[in-house]
């Protein structure tokens, strides 16, 4: 999703609008005013209702109804994801947000339930709530005065679409909701990893061929989109808890490359140095560390371009400790590797400095105790780097062998 900004709170949870909203919004109410004759005439034929088509059809009255229509369907989503949230929420599952975007609507959860019957239960509420909201719907339309045409319109409209919403959600092409009611299911007798697994495969297949469909003429951009979201969307939840399940217990000391491995540079060392290390070591940066070489007190990070900041002629006159940077992306080596991997995710950065906390940060003469327990940072010592390569070798060798210690042995011989 892009960027997206915050319209209100329902139960506690952050309601907000992905920027792709504004665009498909207008969309929606065009389509739906384009088509209000056709879908009128099937509502009086479905539904036995008397809406004049004349009345809806009317100056500017389709594409009033239409927005009306597609800002009601919108509403519907939200409730639909809100179905969704309490569920998690009441197994104790906390809930980031509900979004509204492109394809509707999204609610981040922060952890995914592996109990088979509470994600029964989170995946099959949302639609249970779809048919709710079309029923009530139903409800409000019957009991609507004949006169309101525009208004009969629009509730007979929505009672079909969130019925049909649900019914569209329950396919099982996982993450749908009928994938996640799918993968419980599957993972009743299963491990969660394999369960995953099979359900996007699942997904994938459904995917391809909703994208089949979708380029039937008349040419369907919407589901064209869906079907690649959720063909994307199965492949990278898949790998994910794929990912957890073969690093459930693997800490960041066993894939890290150690200290001892690694390529640093002193504080006191000119950039001068700095940048023809750089040149004939092929590296663009370095730890910065009180003692070159096996390991050290970890004091900041110089790259290339902290040092093409200082001109040619005065490179020799300044020192690393000069140009680095302090603000540092750490991580401990007892933390396990799926930290890793999501710290790296929320930083979209390729890798971490691995540090050991030893009671006390800053430069030299002007230490500073920090309380224990908290977080790693610049003045720890250094004791490795944990990078992307070094995760995806590992994930490779655990899925391939299953063993943990097989992985931490090959990263260290490398």
């Amino acid at each position: 999703m892009m960027k997206s900004f915050r319209i209100g709170t329902l139960f506690g949870i952050p309601i907000k609008l992905d920027i792709t909203f504004l665009l498909v919004l207008p969309l929606f109410a065009y389509l739906i005013g384009f088509q209000i004759g056709a879908v009128t005439e099937l509502l009086n034929a479905f539904m036995g209702a008397s809406i004049d088509v004349e009345a809806v059809t009317a100056g500017w009255n389709p594409w009033i109804l239409g927005l009306a229509a597609a800002i009601g369907l919108f509403v519907g989503v939200v409730f639909h994801e809100l179905g969704h949230s309490l569920t998690a929420q009441r197994y104790g599952f906390p809930i980031d947000s509900i979004t509204l975007w492109l394809f509707g609507g999204v609610a981040a959860f922060s952890e995914m339930p592996e109990d088979w019957r509470q994600e029964f239960a989170i995946a099959i509420a949302g639609p249970i709530v779809s048919v709710l909201v079309g029923i009530a719907s139903f409800g409000l339309f019957y009991v609507t005065p004949a006169s309101m045409d525009g208004t009969q319109f629009v509730l007979a409209y929505l009672a079909i679409l969130n019925v049909a919403l649900a019914g569209f959600n329950m396919l099982p092409a996982f993450p749908m909701d009928g994938g996640r009611v799918l993968r419980a299911f599957l993972a009743r007798s299963k491990p969660y990893a394999q369960a995953t697994q099979q359900a996007a495969s699942i997904g994938k297949f459904f995917a391809v061929l909703m994208g089949l469909f979708a380029l039937i003429p008349p040419f369907n951009i919407i589901l064209l989109g869906i079907a690649f979201f959720v063909y994307i969307a199965a492949s990278s939840e898949a790998q994910q808890v794929t990912m957890k399940a073969a690093f459930q217990d693997v800490t960041v000391s066993d894939i890290m490359t150690p200290a001892s491995d690694l390529h640093t540079v002193t504080p006191d060392a000119s950039v001068a140095q700095l940048i023809q290390r750089m040149f004939s070591e092929r590296h663009t940066g370095y730890p910065v560390v009180e003692s070159n070489g096996g390991g050290g007190r970890l004091v900041g990070l110089v790259t290339l371009s902290d040092a093409r900041e200082i001109q040619p002629v005065e490179r020799d006159a300044y020192t690393v400790e000069e140009i680095m940077t302090t603000d540092l992306k750490t991580i401990s080596a007892e933390s396990d590797a799926m930290t890793a991997i999501e710290q790296m995710r929320e930083n979209d950065i390729g890798r971490l400095l691995v540090v050991e906390r030893n009671g006390h940060v800053g430069t030299p003469g002007q230490e500073t105790d920090v309380p224990p327990g908290s977080e790693p940072r610049a003045g720890d010592d250094l004791v490795g780097l944990i990078s992307r390569s070094d995760i995806m070798t590992a994930f490779d060798i655990v899925q391939k062998s299953g063993a943990v210690g097989l992985a931490a042995q090959a990263q260290r011989a490398d």
